[in-house]
């Protein structure tokens, strides 16, 4: 009989220890540079971003291999990393002395945190954000898992010496669930929820396992009740003593899928303020755990990119709705196709004709209110 809810009485701790007994072998991943502790490493340096080989490999590996990928190298040039660096410092130092509090949602401690740290970026300052999001690499990992027209919220996290360790955990969607609320949802929806989520990670600084990168358990998304068992005492002393941790320097990404037991070490140094964006990239298809305003992002983003003529695809992917709907169909009718023009469309399009940035910041105010209620 096809199981049709999943509750913590029935998970099975050896249907876990099963999956996990996998191996990544090179054969399975042919375009990785090394496989350590079953996860493989790509040097990004050697890779054709956009060969669909690539992407599905990356997919493949997301869905039923280890579950989780490395890309060395992401940023060469982790001039765009320094540079974000010292806003996020600055805004943490400023949201420290107004007061604010920005826990972690699975451990306790002094970890610094921002939200919303995209947007936060692009208010800030403009070209850093375009140089730190315009990022081919971290746009082909994306792709490959969420398709196009994926939704980009970062959160920064700071662990500070002495830093507590995260308990082992699944992410959005039904991660951020009770138990009980996570029990509702039907099997299929278990299944299908890692596929509307991407999880990442940007090292902004190199990441020793003594600073405590993060803990993951390769292969363990494939467990289907998983979101039933996080949180059950044996899944989690199994997750302790067959984890994995694997070094990062400045400018690695970590990508996973969000199903995969994981959670950020403990930082045992005494001199490692570990730092790391991470990345919750959501589907078109999906709610994105954060509210961004996309339109402001735009308008101050557009300047920037109108003077640096290039390829500008990443970044407008991370800045910009790519997805025409939800909207009002009275006032924002599909016009030659099947879907009204979106954010990302229209930015590119002015880029395209040169449109000036006073047409831009008008014809997408004419956008945005043809999609109001």
């Amino acid at each position: 009989m096809t199981t049709a809810y999943f509750h913590a009485e029935d998970c099975n701790l050896s249907d876990l220890v099963a999956l996990c007994a996998q191996t990544t072998t090179p054969n399975d991943v042919p375009h990785a540079s090394d496989v350590q502790h079953n996860v493989p490493l790509y040097d990004v340096a050697a890779l054709t971003l956009d060969d669909p080989k690539l992407l599905a490999e990356w997919a493949q590996v997301l869905r039923t291999g280890a579950g989780v990928i490395i890309l060395r190298g992401a940023y060469a040039d982790t001039s765009a990393i320094d540079a974000a660096t010292v806003i996020y410092d600055q805004i943490i130092a400023t949201e420290k002395a107004a007061g604010g509090q920005s826990a972690d949602h699975f451990a306790a401690g002094t970890n610094d945190r921002v939200w919303n740290a995209a947007q936060k970026l692009c208010f800030a300052d403009p070209a850093v954000f375009a140089a730190y999001f315009g990022n081919a690499a971290v746009a082909a990992a994306c792709t490959a898992w969420l398709g196009p027209n994926y939704q980009m919220t970062a959160q920064i996290n700071v662990v500070h010496p002495g830093g507590a360790a995260q308990e082992a955990h699944r992410d959005y969607h039904l991660g951020f669930q009770t138990a009980d609320i996570s029990a509702q949802y039907p099997a299929h929806v278990h299944d299908l929820s890692p596929a509307l989520t991407l999880q990442g990670g940007i090292a902004h600084c190199d990441m020793p396992v003594e600073s405590g990168p993060t803990k993951l358990l390769p292969f363990s998304q494939a467990y289907r009740p998983g979101y039933a068992a996080w949180r059950l005492p044996d899944f989690r002393a199994y997750f302790e003593d067959h984890c994995v941790q694997l070094p990062l320097a400045k400018g690695d990404a970590l990508f996973f899928n969000p199903a995969l037991f994981h959670g950020a070490g403990a930082n045992t140094t005494t001199d490692i303020h570990r730092m790391a964006n991470l990345l919750q990239i959501s589907s078109a298809f999906g709610r994105a755990m954060e509210v961004l305003d996309r339109a402001a992002m735009c308008r101050a983003l557009y300047p920037v990119l109108r003077a640096q003529p290039g390829d500008h695809r990443a970044v407008i992917a991370a800045t910009a709705e790519g997805y025409s709907f939800p909207t009002n169909l009275d006032r924002d009718p599909p016009v030659g196709g099947l879907a009204p023009e979106t954010q990302a469309a229209l930015m590119h399009r002015a880029l395209n004709t040169d449109m000036a940035p006073e047409a831009f910041e008008a014809e997408l105010t004419a956008l945005m209110d043809r999609q109001r209620p």
